[in-house]
């Protein structure tokens, strides 16, 4: 099996899917001529050409009213936004028109569209480009959300979302678009709303998605020279979350971490505790804890910004307190650091 990049498997996904229905195009900004900011779509216009991949003005306000508009007539978008920073712009169009049509016509219109955006920290690019806003798309109902953290997810539910009749916001990250891994050269989707078992083990149950996964598995590593067994559950899909896995998996190991790069405020691990707890609270040995990114703009300085980001070193210590069944402080619920 071909071992290439995250970002050629996105590429692939993008190029198979327009070969394969003629409806798909892509517009964004500096996506043709440029080949993409992050070269997710090297080679697509000279393939299908400035009628199917569009360089757009900067305004994602206008991608978005685009993409959603192409939508609603039969045609299938994928508008990509620079950065999911810049998505803020565009929030009216993504928000109060693509997620919400289908439900307001009754079925009748659907938007068939894909909203792909790079985001997450460690580049060094200030507080306003340094953003996770996983929570805020998932918080939408008619929204659904996918992050992927592996070349083969990439492609695999890239896919699906084009495929997919609702708008689907397709979220990667930055620090991802190099890392390698096998991905079949064959046709293949991966189904929204399951997540994935990316290590099994028996003590301690690691909830996690995007680039945490491979923080979480590094951890896992290092755990299991000191007999701690932890399973790494990637949730893959952010909105439809698959608690059943997570459910699954927590009753077989009795002890929870949630691992996310994001604020805690409100945050997708949050989520997953109320989910927890809900339907697996008889079976939990600890506390469930959170690991996430410091509740404070992101700063510049590489020392700070490091310091900020969940790492290795945090979640170790993290799963270390709850297999020692440290309690949480009276009113915390799920306390993190």
């Amino acid at each position: 099996m071909p071992v290439i990049y995250y970002r050629q498997a996105l590429n692939q996904a993008i190029r198979e899917e327009m070969r394969r229905d003629e409806n798909v195009f892509l517009i964004g900004e500096e996506v043709a001529q440029y080949q993409g900011a992050y070269r997710v779509t090297e080679g697509l216009l000279e393939e299908f050409g400035e009628m199917r991949v569009r360089d757009t003005p900067i305004s994602e306000l206008v991608l978005a009213g685009l993409g959603t508009g192409a939508a609603m007539v039969g045609l299938r978008p994928i508008v990509e936004m620079m950065t999911v920073n810049f998505a803020l712009l565009a929030m009216d169009q993504i928000v109060n028109h693509a997620a919400k049509l289908r439900y307001m016509s009754g079925g009748q219109i659907k938007v068939p569209m894909v909203v792909r955006a790079p985001e997450g920290a460690g580049m060094q690019l200030g507080a306003q480009h340094s953003q996770n806003f996983e929570a805020w798309f998932t918080h939408i109902p008619g929204l659904k959300v996918v992050a992927v953290a592996t070349p083969y997810d990439a492609k695999g539910l890239l896919k699906s979302a084009i495929r997919d009749d609702n708008p689907v916001i397709f979220l990667e990250h930055e620090l991802l678009y190099t890392l390698r891994g096998e991905v079949p050269e064959t046709d293949y989707t991966i189904p929204i709303g399951q997540a994935e078992v990316k290590r099994e083990g028996s003590d301690v149950t690691i909830v996690t998605y995007l680039r945490m996964v491979h923080v979480s598995m590094k951890a896992a590593d290092t755990l299991a020279k000191e007999g701690i067994n932890a399973e790494v559950l990637d949730l893959r899909t952010l909105r439809p979350m698959d608690i059943d896995s997570v459910v699954r998996s927590v009753k077989k190991t009795n002890h929870v971490v949630v691992v996310e790069e994001d604020w805690p405020q409100c945050g997708i691990g949050a989520q997953v505790v109320d989910q927890v707890q809900l339907h697996a609270f008889d079976h939990l040995d600890a506390p469930i804890m959170r690991v996430t990114l410091s509740d404070n703009p992101m700063p510049y300085s590489r020392d700070l910004e490091q310091s900020a980001l969940p790492n290795e070193a945090k979640v170790i210590s993290t799963v270390r307190r709850v297999m020692q069944g440290i309690q949480a402080e009276v009113g915390a619920v799920a306390p993190s650091i």
